[in-house]
């Protein structure tokens, strides 16, 4: 799967000395080397760090005054309490100085995975979400995510279009404009749930570790079962995958084949998100943003017409 590119990440050496020493000291040796990822758009430090004895750890790092911290933060306490069996990395510390955070987690072994249809990496992740989504999330997984409430009900674009559509949408898009604006208005009420929910599945929220197989980062809340399997939906038809093929796995799956209406509503408004998202100006330091979601806005209409034909 193409991953995003790699957005304006910061290196080791911005980070402040303190911290930096600060880190070094509590990991018990000092870096010789940092690899960033390719991926993902947040303008912090986020890369394994290669200390003295060949030692490997992740750290995400952002100054205390700006919004990546509190959610980098509110990731290491879920990953302090994370569900059975969920792919998730081991939270080893959270460090301050010079008014700066890093969260460091374990380091994971391997790619993003691909999700094209040549490797199995689409079928495990598909897999995962069916044991994730089961049952209901854990009473401390559930406490850790409650002081950050889920997004994912705030997802909307389609109203914004409707009022006001701009040239370049394709015409099909523009004449179910109305219909999309209404399955949209419908999520909110729809957006809450008990299970566990990643809340943003990509490529670039994976790593296929050589021991773990694939896993996920970035974790954040709870929700309806339907969420993360809508979401990474899409992102296999930008994989490669054949609409009508994603769209036959949706309907099937376990998570999201008992709730068709909730599902529909939520790719609607991701899809929206999108949509609108994409014309806006590009965020400083994340310039690969808006091209990618065009291309996911794409994606997810190709999949909601396969759904309301």
């Amino acid at each position: 799967m193409p991953v995003p590119p790699t957005s304006g990440r910061l290196q080791w050496t911005d980070v402040p000395t303190p911290l930096r020493a600060r880190l070094e000291d509590a990991l018990g040796a000092p870096v010789t080397d940092t690899v960033t990822p390719a991926g993902g758009f947040g303008h912090q430090l986020a890369a394994a760090l290669r200390l003295a004895g060949g030692r490997r750890v992740f750290v995400k790092a952002a100054p205390d005054d700006g919004p990546l911290t509190a959610t980098n933060v509110h990731e290491a306490n879920v990953l302090d309490v994370p569900p059975p069996g969920a792919p998730a990395p081991e939270l080893l510390g959270i460090h301050r100085a010079a008014g700066w955070t890093a969260v460091v987690i374990a380091h994971l072994d391997g790619p993003h995975p691909d999700l094209s249809p040549a490797t199995g990496d689409a079928g495990q992740a598909w897999a995962l979400l069916d044991k994730l989504t089961s049952s209901p999330a854990p009473a401390a997984y559930t406490a850790a995510v409650a002081s950050t409430p889920s997004g994912a009900a705030g997802l909307h674009g389609w109203d914004v279009l409707h009022a006001n559509p701009p040239g370049d949408l394709d015409p099909d898009v523009r004449h179910r404009l109305h219909e999309l604006a209404e399955l949209e208005a419908a999520w909110p009420a729809l957006a809450h749930g008990d299970r566990v929910v990643h809340g943003d599945l990509r490529a670039d929220n994976m790593v296929r570790d050589q021991d773990r197989g694939v896993t996920f980062v970035d974790w954040a809340t709870t929700g309806p079962a339907c969420i993360d399997t809508a979401s990474l939906a899409p992102q296999l038809i930008l994989a490669g995958h054949a609409p009508a093929d994603v769209a036959r796995l949706l309907r099937g799956h376990p998570a999201t084949a008992d709730s068709p209406d909730t599902t529909t509503a939520f790719l609607a408004a991701l899809t929206g998100h999108w949509h609108r998202n994409a014309r806006r100006p590009a965020p400083s330091g994340a310039p690969g943003l808006r091209a990618y979601q065009h291309r996911a806005a794409t994606a997810g209409m190709a999949l909601l017409v396969l759904r309301l034909h």
